[in-house]
């Protein structure tokens, strides 16, 4: 059912404190933890609590979660200090977009340079 946990998903056991993470940030609704493959030296993930499989289905069932998520994504690049350099927020949704956790989650990426068009 959306928004329940999933038994099977790496994020909700997350969540759960089942599965270690070096979490960074979290509230009633989000969980922020570094990305354990970073792609730049700011490299956190910020997911919701509830479980929906990509950022469409999320902002279909629950915006103000969405919007949480892009407001704590804001907060990890004030609190890693790349707000001034700039810093990227980036929803991969669906396999072929680079999605490998289907649990709606946010990278945010800065403290280097991050090239136009990505990929």
């Amino acid at each position: 059912m959306p928004g329940e946990p999933q038994a099977d998903c790496l994020f909700c056991k997350i969540v759960a404190g089942d599965v270690p993470a070096t979490i960074v940030r979290e509230t009633d609704t989000t969980v922020a933890f570094r990305d354990i493959n970073p792609q730049a030296p700011t490299h956190v993930l910020v997911i919701p609590r509830a479980h929906y499989p990509d950022a469409a289905a999320l902002a279909a069932a629950s915006p103000q979660i969405l919007a949480d998520v892009v407001r704590e994504a804001h907060q990890v690049a004030v609190d890693d200090k790349v707000l001034d350099s700039g810093y990227r927020i980036v929803f991969n949704t669906g396999s072929g977009a680079g999605q490998t956790v289907f649990h709606t989650h946010a990278h945010v990426l800065g403290g280097r340079g991050l090239e136009w068009p990505p990929g």
